[in-house]
This record gives structure tokens, sequence and C-alpha cells, in this order.
């Protein structure tokens, strides 16, 4: 027996409750998905019944209106990355795939417990139809709750090789192992890495990347060439002097985003080192910072426009067909030779 206050609104916790299931089976059936039994789908709907709980988005749907919003949900902890490159050109790149449609972007920040639970009400409460998620780190339970709400969800990356949410990434692997066997066909062999934040997939797969070109060319990887960073200038600047320190014979760095290399440059010229001529650097991303570095830089292009139409493109598709599948693209990389590699 499920116990209110008289004169609240009834909840969906309550509904899965007396139903004796859980908030996503409930989420399921309020939105006639698939793969729900129809024993269970039963016991849902007089729990619904028996509560009278009215959920937002299927009273919204059966009146045959829409929020025509979305939101871009950034969920980063650290202030000082919002002055990053990476974020203003997914917000370019989101907001021109949106331009010609009817949908609204709605920008947030979402960076602790309090604000997912906040932001997760706001949106099953008809606020916005669909989430667009980026800088999501490994054990981030925000999909898998928007997921629970019924929510249609594209993620920008992934939390592990696993995730079950749709998303759109990069071939992040692919483009690492591109630039270090760049670096190895120029001669270079004492090869160090700035790496992202390692609680990242996308770190992860580039540092993979890294390692996969090492050993294809016979050398075997070392955890003393690699550092870790934060994807910010600072941090490229600290890790690249912390490499100098441990290996003085160093010839080449590959920094896994271009803020990062651009700290890398500055460090090498601060310890009396030129590029390319001493040290060779490649970033990953190639931002309108690489062609302003001093030398232009050597970097991974991932395609940032065609990844904010893809995410568009998928999370409108499952505002309207919210029983699709999870779908997961990824899109090709290609490495841009500029002057500092």
């Amino acid at each position: 027996m499920v116990k209110r206050q008289p004169g609240t609104t009834p909840t969906l916790e309550e509904v899965a409750a007396l139903a004796g299931v859980g908030r996503g089976t409930v989420s399921r059936v309020i939105n006639n998905a698939t793969g729900v039994k129809e024993s269970t789908r039963r016991a849902v709907q007089r729990a619904i019944a028996e509560l009278g709980y009215v959920p937002n988005l299927a009273a919204r749907s059966l009146a045959g209106r829409r929020a025509d919003a979305v939101a871009l949900a950034i969920t980063e902890k650290d202030w000082r990355k919002f002055g990053e490159p990476f974020f203003s050109e997914v917000v370019r790149a989101v907001g021109d795939a949106l331009a010609d449609t009817s949908v609204q972007l709605l920008l947030t920040l979402v960076r602790s417990d309090a604000e997912r639970t906040r932001f997760v009400e706001y949106a099953r409460g008809g606020r916005v139809d669909g989430v667009l998620l980026m800088s999501v780190h490994a054990e981030d339970p925000l999909p898998d709750m928007l997921a629970d709400a019924g929510l249609p969800t594209v993620l920008l990356g992934r939390r592990s090789g696993d995730e079950q949410v749709t998303y759109v990434d990069a071939d992040n692997a692919g483009g690492a192992r591109e630039a270090v066997e760049h670096l190895l066909r120029g001669g270079r062999r004492a090869i160090g890495t700035v790496t992202g934040p390692l609680d990242m997939y996308v770190a992860q797969s580039r540092l993979r990347g890294y390692r996969e070109a090492l050993t294809r060319a016979g050398i075997a990887p070392r955890a003393a060439w690699e550092a870790e960073g934060d994807f910010t200038e600072e941090s490229g600047r600290r890790a690249t002097a912390e490499l100098l320190e441990r290996h003085p014979e160093l010839d080449a760095v590959f920094a896994a985003s271009d803020t990062m290399a651009a700290g890398a440059l500055a460090a090498l010229r601060a310890a009396g080192r030129r590029v390319p001529d001493d040290v060779a650097v490649i970033g990953f991303d190639d931002f309108q910072l690489a062609q302003h570095t001093e030398p232009l830089l050597t970097t991974v292009r991932q395609p940032l426009e065609e990844i904010g139409r893809a995410m568009v493109r998928l999370l409108l598709e499952e505002m309207e067909q919210p029983e699709v599948a999870w779908r997961h693209v990824i899109l090709r990389t290609r490495l841009v030779v500029r002057g500092s590699a």
C-alpha cells in the first residue's frame, strides 16, 4: 500500500512502488515502448489509474503539443573548462543544426547530484522534448536517469565501450594512432603524450591509439612517457614540463587536445626547445586555435559540425519514435599537417 500526504501530486516513484516495478518500466509503459510484458503493462496501468497519476510527457503527447525545445546539458564541474574552445564549438555546431527547425535550444549546466535531480525533474515536467549531453564522465548517472524518465537522450561521446544510450563520437583511437604514425614516419622515436582526464572514455581512447601506434612500430609503450592533463592549456604546459624533466631526450609530443598542445608549445619554448626542429607537436580537434599558434599546429580534425548535425538528427528521430533502438555513430577523423610536426 502506497501512502501519500493529502493534496500532493502522485509521482513516478509511487506508481513504480505500487505496481512492483522499476521507474524505467513505468516510463516504458507511459511511452508505449516495446519489450514490456502484457501483465506488467496492466499492473502499471492499474497503478496509474489508482493513484490518479498524469504523466507530463504522455499528457503533452495526448494533447498533440510539444515544448519545441531541447536541452544541451554540460556535465562538467570545473568552471575553468567552459573557457575552452571545445564547448563553444559544440554549442555553435548544435545551434547551426537546429537553425532550420522550430526547436529552441536551451543550454544548462549540471554539476552535482542535486543539479542532476533538479534537471531531470525539470526535463520530465514537459519543458523540453529531449536532451543532448556533453562532457560526460565515466560514472555519471545522468544519462541513465534521463532514460529511466523516458526522455530521448543523445550523448556527445560515451562513458565506456559498453555505452547503451544513443551517442555520436569521433574515431578517437584511430585519430590518435594516425597522429603518432605521422611522428614515427618523420623519424621521431622519443614520443611522449599528454592525455586528457582518464575518467573520460575520450581520453582513454586517444591514449589507446597512441599506444597502438607505438606497439605497431615495435616500441613498447611506457607509463613514464605519459602525463595526464585535463584538456586545459595550463595542464598541457605542466604535463609537458613533467615529460621534459623525466626525459630530456623527448623529440615529440602528442597532446590529446589542441588547447593542451598550445600549453605544450609554451612549455617547450620556456625550455629553449625549437618546434618542430627539436620537438614535434601534434594536437587533437582542429579548432581555430590551431591556426593561430606559433608554429601553426598539426592536429587531428574531429568533425564537430557533422557531430552536431548527427546528434540533432538522432535526437529528433528519437523524439518522433521513442521506442527505436539506441544508435551509436562514430565519425572519421583526419590528420591536418601544419608547421609543428
